[in-house]
């Protein structure tokens, strides 16, 4: 259960559409540890490929799956995921990285292997110190921590953030991560009900920020 001077905040959302930026954002303001789970997919991703093994190779993934050990180390105010008692580094960012990672990541077994893993990032933040959680990703609000103090959905014109990636020296392919991530039969990328969702085609940061700042604020009652 969830109480008052440890909050849980689930920040959904499709690829550049300012989760990472507002998520460090509120992990600063508020002292939470920043969970950022995209790049647990992109880590289980690129460990697999470096395996050679390919997405619709099923019995395959499930083996390498099985032998994959996983941890945690955090710095700062971040946690970064460990295979095997390795960190990851710039390669998870790889354009092959992010061509595989919405295949990878539709896999139910995939999600499963991840998924306690994910929950358990609650006891890393009250174990660090931290008064809370901020975990960013597709299915946070609706499958993680269905029951998170706040939950928001972030979304913005697919142009719009495609031209993010370019400014941040990336190629992604927006329009289909998307396409697959939202059509996927486990754990969909949806806004879940009763989450708040914020466009912020048109937002700075700071304005993104600042409103889903205001929301938490309000309901902790926090200067």
């Amino acid at each position: 259960m969830n109480t008052p001077d440890f909050i849980i905040v689930a920040i959904d959302g499709g690829a550049a559409a300012g989760k990472s930026t507002t998520a460090d954002a509120l992990s600063e303001r508020f002292h939470l540890l920043h969970v950022d789970t995209g790049s647990f997919y992109r880590a289980v991703t690129a460990e697999l490929l470096r395996r050679g093994v390919r997405h619709d190779d099923l019995p395959a993934v499930r083996a390498a799956l099985a032998g994959i050990r996983l941890g945690t180390r955090v710095t700062g105010r971040r946690a970064g995921i460990e295979l095997d008692g390795r960190g990851v580094g710039d390669e998870i960012r790889s354009k092959t990285v992010n061509e595989n990672v919405s295949f990878f990541a539709a896999i139910p077994e995939v999600r499963q292997a991840l998924f306690a893993y994910q929950r358990g990032q609650a006891d890393e933040a009250r174990r660090h110190g931290f008064d809370g959680l901020v975990m960013e990703g597709r299915d946070i609000g609706s499958v993680i921590f269905p029951d998170a103090d706040f939950r928001f959905f972030l979304q913005a014109d697919p142009l719009e953030r495609a031209r993010r990636r370019v400014a941040e020296g990336q190629q992604d392919a927006i329009l289909e991560r998307d396409r697959i991530d939202s059509s996927r039969k486990t754990a969909p990328l949806t806004c879940p009900p009763g989450a708040v969702a914020v466009d912020s085609t048109h937002l700075t940061r700071e304005e993104v920020v600042a409103r889903l700042a205001t929301l938490i604020e309000s309901r902790l009652n926090r200067p």
